[in-house]
């Protein structure tokens, strides 16, 4: 049995694209769609927290969401894993936080220092790492949730998350997988996603996955 940590923020949530909408149903969160896929060869550890970025602290915050404080926690709490999941850089976005799909990027790679420098750490084995890049942002209406990602220059960074990822991937010899390609955002506040392209990433992943772990 397989061990695979998916590391995330709102998009791993489930959160809804509806002003106070209910999280989504358990079997509809991309990783829960995951694992079903993997035909019981493997576990997804979901951790997806709202807000969380690569490695930006976020002071408007009464919690923690710099993703490389508190990645070692789940590295630590999950552990054996034969594959971490890194799904952030939305949040990395918002002008206050970082504001650059480059810089997102950075921090990606950051992280995949984190996970390698963990387990070398402990002489135990290094589980593969995915990165992927987030959808792209979409206009809407709710002008407060989209400008805070940046409104149209956050729109413009996101459609950029792909290029760079797959560059630090390749840089870093790590797989990669764009879910833009399976998955656009909800207009009804332009970031997060539907249950249908939520399920989406799940689905789109599950022959990436078979094939890097060869199950």
């Amino acid at each position: 049995m397989k061990n695979i940590l998916a590391y995330g923020d709102s998009l791993t949530f489930g959160a809804s694209p509806l002003p106070n909408g209910p999280r989504h149903a358990y079997e509809d969160r991309w990783a829960t769609r995951l694992e079903a896929g993997l035909d019981g060869k493997a576990r997804v550890f979901a951790e997806g927290l709202g807000g969380r970025t690569t490695v930006f602290d976020d002071w408007a915050a009464n919690f923690e969401l710099n993703g490389a404080k508190t990645l070692p926690v789940m590295l630590a709490t999950h552990s054996p894993l034969d594959l971490v999941i890194l799904f952030l850089g939305t949040n990395d976005l918002k002008p206050y936080i970082n504001g650059s799909a480059l810089q997102a990027s950075f921090g990606a790679r950051r992280l995949i220092q984190v996970i390698r420098g963990h387990f070398g750490a402990l002489l135990e084995p290094i589980p593969q790492i995915m990165i992927v890049a987030p959808p792209h942002l979409v206009a809407s209406a709710n002008s407060d949730v989209i400008e805070r990602f940046g409104g149209s220059n956050g729109i413009a960074q996101s459609q950029t998350f792909a290029s760079h990822y797959a560059k630090r991937a390749a840089e870093l010899g790590v797989a990669f997988f764009d879910a833009s390609t399976v998955a656009k955002a909800d207009p009804a506040d332009g970031v997060h996603l539907d249950a249908q392209n939520t399920r989406a990433i799940g689905d789109g992943l599950v022959p990436v996955v078979k094939s890097l772990l060869g199950l």
